[in-house]
């Protein structure tokens, strides 16, 4: 039940701490412990976290820890690695950790090795991607295929979008590559204005084959295809599917021996490691598509077996508990300072806020504690001439996740030292600020001196890579995997449903039906409802 958690031994216990020490200025944290910045760090898979800018001292992560511990984190993660259904309102086991297991790796559902079962499809996968990337593939005309478009949306999109332009320096770009996903036209228009239906392949992402934005985008490209082609049997050699509805997508006109497969056991926002990663191997290849699975391996690895005091998602994780449910922190800003990373905040909006954005819990009782927080965030220095003043001085505390890289793929002089030297820089301003006296010893007038001064003790951890390399991609995605399952755990949430979509999709099918009569309907929504149908129907056919 969900008083159980806010009435244990481990929660009132931290919620004693933080009245104590929730407060302590991060300058007097610091002057108390001048170790502190190489004490809070851990480094393994490649990444290096400090979180000694968190507003934490030994005392707090020891009680968090206990908290992970009563609250099962361990029997949890081993029954998600043993193929459990732990996601129980759906009835469904969560194991996108079998889509990066090695080759030989045994991982039983049902008493069946699915890890048998992934590699036969990433061997199809790469044997088509081959055929593509080295032209030996030909569309209806005998062209090679220069272009991809993806369709999908959520999980079978947001994933691959963010993926290739997080690796784009490692593409085939001689290839364009574009994803389609909103239902609006304007998405699917602008994705082939320029495009040569001749050179183009579309890949459509659709577990069911019934997904609505999906396929009416899927329809427009296979209209736009067989009129720029002018046969209908040029489908088969200008689309392939992702998908497991085998008669929908012969229906459709693709040759079913090009339909890539996946399972119930991965959630959308977990798949892009699966076959929805078909236009990231063809844009990057197979074997640096299977350097990213080994990426998410090793953090899976890593998570399983590392103990709580040096493991990278647990320890993530429990940051988050404490600003979230002891410091009150409503939101999480992820600033990745490398470009190719453009995409990171919008992927994890759906990872961490589809999975954890729950008001009740596994048991149907009704949460009297926060939850998930709202992600967001911009690559650097973007940012930091957008909103990092809220950040800096505004009335809310924001916990900042910086993101960087040692070395950069497009050295252009001295830029990325300065890049990072706004990294290192934003995150000790935050964490120390500027006193008035401070800001008076500059020679500031006295008017101005509020204006100037930074109250500082404002949290944030630091990660850091060598390279952003396919293999740290993977592991800095499955980080935040496992994080995120961490809080579900904690908080006695299902981290892997989203009931919270369906609603308005439902609602959507009866009112699509109402836009497009050909006479108005009788209306029987709320007023609000029944005028904006009324006036959108005005709108579209032209009337005042």
């Amino acid at each position: 039940m969900s008083a159980d958690l806010t009435r244990s031994p481990a929660w009132l216990a931290l919620k004693q701490h933080a009245a104590q020490v929730g407060s302590r200025h991060l300058r007097e944290l610091f002057a108390a412990d001048p170790q502190r910045g190489e004490r809070l760090v851990i480094e393994d898979v490649g990444l290096y976290l400090d979180y000694a800018k968190q507003r934490v001292n030994a005392d707090t992560m020891d009680l968090l820890r206990q908290l992970a511990e009563d609250r099962g984190v361990r029997q949890r993660t081993a029954a998600m690695f043993a193929g459990e259904r732990i996601n129980t309102t759906e009835d469904r086991a969560v194991l996108h950790v079998a889509l990066r297991a090695p080759v030989g790796e045994k991982i039983l559902f049902d008493g069946h090795d699915v890890v048998a079962d992934v590699h036969a499809v990433l061997d199809r996968m790469a044997a088509f991607s081959d055929q593509v990337r080295d032209g030996s593939w030909r569309g209806h005309t005998g062209k090679r295929i220069r272009n991809v478009v993806s369709i999908g949306i959520g999980g079978s999109d947001l994933g691959p979008v963010m993926a290739y332009e997080a690796l784009r320096d490692y593409s085939q770009r001689e290839m364009v590559f574009r994803f389609v996903s909103n239902v609006d036209g304007t998405d699917f228009a602008e994705a082939v204005r320029d495009l040569d239906a001749a050179e183009t392949l579309f890949i459509v992402c659709s577990k069911t084959f019934t997904t609505l934005e999906t396929l009416s985008n899927a329809q427009a490209a296979r209209q736009w295809a067989v009129q720029a082609l002018g046969d209908d049997s040029a489908v088969a050699k200008h689309f392939v599917a992702v998908s497991t509805n085998a008669d929908e997508v012969a229906k459709f006109g693709i040759d079913t021996a090009n339909m890539f497969g996946f399972w119930d056991w991965v959630g959308g926002r977990y798949s892009m490691e699966s076959a929805i990663g078909l236009s990231t191997m063809l844009a990057i290849g197979p074997q640096h598509f299977r350097d990213m699975l080994a990426g998410f391996h090793a953090m899976d690895v890593h998570f399983r077996d590392t103990p709580f005091e040096r493991n990278l998602p647990v320890t993530m994780a429990l940051l988050g508990i404490w600003n979230t449910n002891f410091l009150d922190a409503a939101t999480v800003a992820v600033l990745p300072y490398e470009q190719y990373l453009k995409r990171f905040p919008a992927y994890l909006q759906q990872l961490t806020m589809e999975s954890n954005g729950k008001s009740v819990t596994i048991d149907g009782q009704a949460v009297d504690y926060a939850t998930g927080p709202i992600y967001w965030g911009e690559p650097g220095t973007n940012g930091q001439h957008s909103f990092y003043q809220l950040i800096h001085q505004g009335t809310r505390i924001v916990p900042c996740d910086f993101i960087g890289f040692g070395q950069t793929r497009n050295p252009v002089g001295d830029q990325h030292d300065l890049l990072i030297a706004n990294l290192i820089a934003q995150g000790e301003a935050l964490a120390f600020g500027k006193s008035a006296d401070e800001v008076r010893a500059e020679g500031t007038a006295e008017a101005l001196v509020p204006h100037r001064t930074f109250d500082g003790n404002r949290p944030s951890s630091t990660l850091l890579a060598a390279e952003l390399t396919p293999y740290a991609l993977g592991s800095l995605i499955a980080l935040y995997e496992h994080s995120v399952f961490v809080q579900g755990v904690i908080w006695n949430i299902d981290s892997f449903d989203q009931w919270g979509v369906e609603l308005g999709k439902q609602l959507a099918k009866a009112t699509i039906a109402e836009l497009t009569a050909a006479e108005l309907p009788q209306l029987s929504h709320d007023s609000s409802t029944n005028a904006l149908i009324r006036r959108y129907r005005q709108l579209r056919d032209g009337k005042p």
